[in-house]
C-alpha cells in the first residue's frame, strides 16, 4: 500500500511536466506582473501635484496639468488617433468641453507627433482646446495605465478622485461629471462653513 500523496505534491506534479522553457517564461510573467502592482503601489503613494505633470501643446509651448485646469475641476483623456475607443469617445468629450465651462478639459494625445493629431483633428471636424502633447507617453504611466483611452477627474484642488478606462458614453461622463460636481460643491460648502 503507497502512503497518501501530501496535497502540495500535486500541483508541483504538474509543473514539473512542463518544458524548463515553460515554466521559465511563467516564472517571469509572474515576476512582471508582480513588478507591475509594486510600480502600481508606488506611483500611488507619490501622486504628483498638476503643477509636477508636465504637458506640451501643439504648438510646441511647455506647461503643465494645474495652467490648463485654471483652478476648476479637471477631465484629462488620454487618446491616440490610431485607438478605435478613443476615437468613439471624442465627440462626447468634445461636446461635454464645450457644455461643461465649470470644468477643464484637457486631451493629452499619447505618443504621436502634432501634425498627426492636428489631422485627425481636422479630419473629424473635432474643435477642442487644451489639446496636449505626450509623446513619451509619461501620463499613461503615472496614472498606471496600459490601455487607452484613459480619462482622469481631478478636483479643484488638483486631487485626483476617479478614473474611466474604455470609451466614454454620454450617460457615463454625465455620471462621472455629476459625481465631480457634486464633489465641487460640497467642497464650496465645506469652505464656506469653515471660514
Amino acid at each position: 500500500m503507497n502512503p497518501p500523496r501530501p496535497f502540495i505534491s500535486a500541483p508541483l506534479h504538474g509543473w514539473r511536466r512542463l518544458s524548463k522553457r515553460t515554466r521559465t517564461i511563467l516564472a517571469l510573467l509572474g515576476w512582471v506582473l508582480a513588478l507591475q502592482g509594486i510600480l502600481a503601489g508606488l506611483r500611488a503613494l507619490d501622486d504628483p501635484a498638476l503643477s509636477a505633470v508636465q504637458a506640451t501643446t501643439l504648438d510646441g509651448e511647455s506647461t503643465d496639468l494645474a495652467a490648463l485646469a485654471g483652478g476648476k475641476p479637471l477631465i484629462v483623456n488620454l487618446w491616440a488617433s490610431w485607438c478605435p475607443p478613443c476615437r468613439r469617445e471624442m465627440p462626447v468629450l468634445a461636446a461635454a468641453q464645450k457644455q461643461e465651462t465649470w470644468a477643464s478639459f484637457v486631451f493629452a494625445n499619447q505618443g504621436e507627433s502634432a501634425a498627426t493629431v492636428r489631422n485627425y483633428l481636422a479630419s473629424g471636424r473635432l474643435d477642442l482646446a487644451n489639446v496636449t502633447l505626450d509623446p513619451d507617453t509619461r501620463l499613461g504611466f503615472m496614472a498606471g495605465s496600459t490601455a487607452l483611452p484613459l480619462t482622469l477627474f481631478y478636483d479643484a484642488k488638483g486631487r485626483l478622485l476617479d478614473t474611466h478606462t474604455g470609451a466614454l458614453t454620454s450617460a457615463a461622463l454625465a455620471a462621472k461629471l455629476k459625481q465631480l460636481r457634486n464633489n465641487q460643491e460640497s467642497s464650496t460648502q465645506e469652505q464656506t462653513a469653515h471660514d
